[in-house]
């Protein structure tokens, strides 16, 4: 029996004050990720080291996160999400106070490969969340939490360059400390109570995660179709910096924040998404988030040429792919938790880890495709990306088509 929904519209097993709580939640835990990306040249300068050796704080996090998602979300099946939530929010905390002190660099390295690792209380939520609402809710829920992961990825940079750079680098790492702190401690007292969904060894639940991602077919296609979304996006962001602070504008390194909070008017998008995802189904909208990833390519290369239109092609050419990422994110976790309600979190595992593979891999083939050809190849690289995920989606609906005659 699925519990109704209350005159909010929020399910009654799920009361719309907690789904805030929880979009706040991912919010925060998201942006633990991203805001370290403005502090590197504070930390190279206080530290007394190169700027390259101060960015492997940031890639100590990232790397910490991508172990996170395969180790640690996994146990959201293996146990009672309150308790994991407070445990991983405290541990997290702990992570960024240390972070704030560490004396020298390898102690701040150290740090936030602890903090990367157990800020993944968004990868946690969204089984936790998918598990207390109706089918058709799901979509519409999944909005309301992404709106806060996305927010706490647009904002983190400019929280973390404007709060550093009024008080020095160390100021965000204690703040975010006592933020997580916090929610630790409101969600000790309020966080929805659940069972564990299995009392498997957590070997096996780490195993399983492999192997749905070879008996679960429609789990690969979603891995599939938000890997090329993910690619295209990070190949554009990772390569924007570039461009912004090359001939063609000479920007400072502050535009790409500017740019990227320009984005964060999508948020208001990714509910609708959520409730188109309940209307029309999740293979709808992957393929209208394919689509737009494809027209993306397009209007993204006027960008290169710099000057208003150039700025207004970027500006209009980004927000068109975060619509994109928004929507397909959503559609396909709502697709993959639709599979096995009783093994959301290794399902998620899986989906996350390949994802953010795919992103890696986008940024990766950004940089060397921005050196080949400039801005036009990155371009290209993002439409490439688009299309093949569109082949994939007819395939699939041609497939689909038959089996019904």
């Amino acid at each position: 029996m699925t519990p109704a929904p209350d005159r909010s519209g929020a399910p009654a097993g799920l009361s719309r004050r907690t789904l805030l709580l929880l979009a706040l939640t991912c919010a925060v835990a998201v942006g633990n990720v991203y805001f370290p990306q403005a502090l590197v040249p504070l930390v190279a300068a206080d530290l007394a080291t190169s700027a390259d050796a101060a960015s492997m704080v940031v890639t100590a996090t990232q790397l910490g996160y991508a172990a996170g998602i395969l180790l640690v979300v996994p146990l959201g099946d293996r146990f009672a999400h309150r308790p994991l939530l407070v445990a991983l929010l405290a541990t997290t905390a702990v992570g960024l106070l240390a972070a704030g002190s560490a004396p020298a660099l390898p102690v701040l390295v150290a740090a936030c490969a602890l903090v990367g690792l157990t800020t993944v209380a968004a990868q946690v939520i969204g089984p936790m969340a998918a598990g207390l609402v109706p089918a058709n809710r799901v979509g519409a829920v999944m909005g309301t939490l992404l709106s806060g992961s996305i927010g706490g990825m647009l904002l983190a940079r400019a929280f973390g360059g404007a709060l550093g750079e009024a008080a020095g680098w160390r100021a965000p790492y204690l703040v975010a400390a006592g933020l997580v702190a916090l929610l630790a401690a409101v969600l000790f007292r309020t966080a929805p109570a659940t069972a564990a969904a299995t009392r498997r060894a957590y070997p096996a639940l780490v195993a399983e995660a492999l192997r749905l991602l070879r008996t679960e077919r429609d789990l690969r296609r979603s891995c599939g179709y938000q890997a090329a979304v993910f690619g295209a996006f990070s190949a554009v962001w990772t390569c924007a910096a570039l461009l912004l602070t090359g001939p063609a504008y000479g920007l400072g390194a502050p535009a790409v924040g500017v740019l990227a909070l320009v984005g964060a008017v999508t948020m208001c998008v990714a509910p609708l998404a959520g409730r188109l995802v309940d209307r029309h189904g999740p293979d709808a909208v992957t393929r209208g988030a394919l689509l737009a990833t494809t027209a993306s390519a397009a209007l993204l290369v006027p960008g290169g040429a710099g000057g208003t239109t150039g700025l207004a092609a970027l500006v209009v050419g980004t927000l068109l792919l975060d619509l994109a990422l928004q929507a397909g994110t959503i559609a396909n976790q709502a697709r993959v938790y639709a599979l096995r309600p009783d093994a959301r979190a290794r399902l998620n595992t899986a989906y996350m880890t390949l994802a953010y593979l795919g992103g890696a891999a986008g940024s990766w083939l950004g940089v060397r495709a921005y050196g080949a050809g400039g801005w036009r190849a990155v371009c290209a690289l993002v439409a490439v990306l688009g299309a093949a995920g569109l082949a994939g989606a007819r395939r699939r609906r041609s497939a689909g088509a038959r089996s019904t005659l």
